[in-house]
This record gives structure tokens, sequence and C-alpha cells, in this order.
């Protein structure tokens, strides 16, 4: 049987929990993931964890949350007086904006808190911080 190793193309299921059970994320009642290992495509840690399954395996994996999205940072969160932002904007607390950063590069931000005068963003990755569970299964390797 074909392992999956750099340069192989893979489809697989999974689906991802955090430490108290909750599911983030599953690819169950969709197609199935399908990424090329070696292209930094999924999270690095996700990518060593499936290299050398074959078709067929199935695997459960814990990645911790450096080798994911990384710790959370205090300084990615951020207070802006409201009057600092076009008045069409309509912000809801748990709702992601797109703002520009630099030049054609753009991050999403969460709103976290808000008020009258002030909106709460934070720019960190909803999974910061968490240590991600994965249950896969390895469809095809090509």
């Amino acid at each position: 049987m074909t392992q999956a190793v750099e340069g192989s193309t893979v489809l697989l299921h999974y689906t991802g929990t955090l430490e108290d059970g909750t599911e983030f994320d599953s690819s169950r009642g969709r197609e199935p993931l399908k990424f090329t290992v070696g292209r930094g495509e999924v999270i690095p840690g996700f990518e060593e964890a499936v290299s050398g399954m074959t078709a067929g395996e199935t695997k459960v994996f814990t990645i911790p949350a450096d080798e994911a999205y990384g710790q959370r940072r205090d300084d990615l969160v951020m207070q802006v007086a409201l009057d600092q932002f076009p008045p069409e904007i309509a912000f809801e607390i748990g709702q992601q904006y797109p703002v520009e950063v630099a030049e054609e590069q753009v991050i999403l931000v969460t709103v976290t808190d808000l008020d009258d005068e002030t909106v709460t963003l934070d720019a960190n990755h909803p999974l910061a911080g968490s240590d991600l569970t994965f249950s896969v299964e390895m469809i095809a390797v090509e």
C-alpha cells in the first residue's frame, strides 16, 4: 500500500475537537479534504500526523497549540473608537470582519466586545491557544 509522503496527494475525512470534546470542524457530510503533503496547505502538525498513513487507515492525534494556530496573543486584541469606522458598519459580537493591515494584506478580526463608543477587535485565530484533536480516516493516497 502507498504511504502518504512528501509530494503525495491525500484524500481524507476528519473531525476536529477541542480538549472539552467540542467539535470545531468536520469533513463528514461533505467532500473529503484533499491536499498535497509538504506544500504547507494544512497546519504543520496535521501534515506531520498523516504522513505515513495508507488508504483505509484511521488515526486519532492531538496537535499542541504551538503546532496548530499558536498561543493567543494579547497584542492582537485592540479596542478602537467606533468613530474610526464608516457609520454604515454595524458591528456585532462574534462577527468577523476583514481588515487591511498592509498593501494587499488582509486579516480577519473578530468582534469580542462592543459598547456605545468602542469596539474590541481580536486578530487571533479563533483556535489560537487550543490543543486540537483530530480523528482521521485516510480515503486515498496518490
